[in-house]
């Protein structure tokens, strides 16, 4: 396969001489910066990606993508509810639930905490506690034969009342009885009877689940529950069919789903990912300009070879193509070494996880990573865009040099 000669002659121009030293180190230089640029983009961007997988895949280990609440508050005939939200179409689960904020007291420490009543028998249709207990089971909710009923409690709540697996402590509800001398608040014993661990620790901190039946009992709700957990098989159309639901339930009741109630913490690293890769992008602009400053020297330098080839024929067309392709080689080569080295950190930070985040700070204990080809191709792209364009003035440049002007002093 012949190459085309425009080709050919950037190729042989790429090669150093001695005369063309400080060039070839600025062209060496240029490609070191596209690739440290594109490695550090990905690189980015697959942490960042990875970083809002992990907060997404953890929120919705705990909570349902869609919930089912009453503008009257409680819902009484929630079983019929039950049955007319499972016939909308891309329902996986639905599941009972009551909600409420109470204190929690050990020995040791006290604590405030949001106490969830839930199913055993439906839980798992609309959650992934069971997969995330690090201790104990689920279904030490449902056990009767003893004096006191479990609860299950996150690890750093444990920590905090500093309790484990078989100890005691006490839930106290603000919503107690009434009396002569005001209201009273209700306190409740419960064995700790599970351990979760969800990594996110607003959940591990501060939540509890017991079983429906000793919520409803607890709270004084009777029959009532607060609302209904509905999985969905769709995760990005939750506003959709949150919003089918209401309309198909009508009035009293109203949906929220995950996407509205995060939407401000995925809206935020939303934009810290925009925001990254248009700041890491000066990486990639930088480098660019020393390909456009090198091109530039490189005419200068090629002038005499420049009128010879006009002499023999050559267009304005052909002297732009020699050296477009000269900075699109150096752009490409920089961009592939730069897709090499970002792909490899992040399967070796994929694999290893060698490098450790405050949990309580960042709600993860290892830098996640989710490496995006769209994100590959759209810096690989980007660079190699850049790498065209800084190429066009010094093409124009050596183009429109006069050739009899180049050797009158030759």
């Amino acid at each position: 396969m012949t190459l085309p000669y425009e080709l050919f002659i950037s190729l042989k121009y790429l090669q150093s001489k001695r005369k063309q030293k400080f060039i070839s180190l600025v062209t060496f230089f240029s490609i070191i910066g596209v690739m440290v640029g594109v490695m550090t983009l990905i690189i980015v961007l697959s942490v960042m990606s990875g970083f809002e997988r992990e907060v997404r895949t953890r929120i919705l280990d705990i909570n349902a993508h869609v919930f089912v609440l009453s503008f009257k508050g409680n819902i009484v005939k929630y079983q019929q509810l039950i049955d007319k939200v499972k016939r909308q179409p891309g329902i996986i689960g639905v599941a009972p639930f009551v909600y409420s904020q109470v204190m929690v007291k050990s020995d040791q420490n006290v604590s405030g905490a949001v106490l969830r009543g839930v199913e055993v028998e439906s839980i798992s249709k609309v959650s992934n506690l069971a997969k995330i207990l690090k201790a104990g089971k689920i279904e030490a909710l449902n056990i009767t034969n003893q004096k006191l009923p479990s609860l299950i409690m996150g690890q750093e709540l444990a920590k905090n009342l500093g309790v484990w697996l078989g100890d005691v402590v006490s839930v106290i509800s603000p919503f107690g009885e009434i009396t002569p001398t005001g209201q009273i608040p209700k306190v409740k014993k419960f064995l700790v009877g599970g351990i979760f661990d969800s990594g996110m620790y607003n959940y591990d901190s501060s939540l509890i689940y017991i079983s429906l039946h000793q919520a409803q009992q607890f709270l004084g709700l009777g029959a009532a529950v607060t609302g209904l957990e509905v999985k969905i098989a769709e995760i990005f159309r939750a506003r959709e069919l949150a919003e089918t639901i209401q309309k198909k339930l009508g009035f009293p009741f109203w949906t929220r789903n995950w996407i509205d109630m995060n939407k401000s913490l995925f809206s935020a690293l939303r934009l810290e990912k925009i925001t990254m890769f248009l700041i890491l992008t000066l990486i990639v602009l930088v480098a660019v300009l020393n390909i456009g400053s090198s091109l530039i020297m490189m005419v200068m330098e090629k002038v005499k070879d420049i009128a010879i080839l006009k002499t023999m024929g050559a267009t304005d067309k052909n002297i732009m193509k020699i050296f477009v392709y000269q900075g699109l080689i150096v752009g490409i080569l920089g961009t592939l070494l730069g897709i090499i080295g970002g792909i490899s950190v992040c399967l070796l930070l994929k694999k290893y996880h060698f490098i450790h985040l405050p949990q309580d700070v960042y709600y993860l204990s290892s830098l996640p990573v989710e490496l995006r080809w769209s994100d590959v191709i759209i810096v690989s792209i980007g660079a190699i865009t850049l790498s065209f364009l800084a190429t066009i003035h010094p093409a124009r440049q050596a183009a429109r040099l006069d050739p009899v002007e180049a050797l009158r002093y030759e």
